[in-house]
């Protein structure tokens, strides 16, 4: 018997994508989240930029929309590596930090426009992917 690294013996391996360090770096060198999704959009990370800086300026519906597109974006990535919907995500891996914060970010906005229920799908998404995330991105 094998351990995954969230402990759970029969439950599928974690699954680590693989990022864009294009658009990653050109983030952490202050390019404009709106250019680096125009350049990469398939990447998470830029459309969860966006909807982050969106949050901070209490723009719900248009941090709603980046978000989506973010996580959608993610949840391709995700199927393309194995995931079946169910399985560990972790953050600690930096390739699937721009998901994740896509999922936060769309959690913010649901709450901001009074979308109970997609506050609540978006939590338990998080919870299942790593218990750790909602802590990290400032939901837990």
């Amino acid at each position: 018997m094998f351990m995954t690294s969230f402990g759970d013996l029969l439950g599928p391996q974690p699954t680590l994508l693989p990022g864009d360090e294009e658009a990653e770096s050109e983030l952490l060198n202050n390019r404009d989240p709106e250019h680096v999704a125009a350049s990469h959009p398939s990447a998470s990370i830029a459309w969860a930029a966006l909807a982050e800086r969106a949050l901070d300026q209490d723009q719900f519906v248009t941090a709603y929309a980046f978000a989506r597109t973010g996580y959608h974006r993610g949840l391709d990535q995700l199927r393309r590596n194995g995931w079946k919907g169910f399985g560990p995500v972790p953050w600690s891996h930096e390739g699937n930090q721009g998901f994740l914060r896509a999922v936060a970010a769309l959690a913010k906005a649901a709450r901001g426009i009074g979308e109970g229920e997609e506050y609540a799908r978006c939590l338990d998404l998080l919870e299942d992917c790593d218990p750790r995330a909602a802590e990290a991105l400032d939901l837990g």
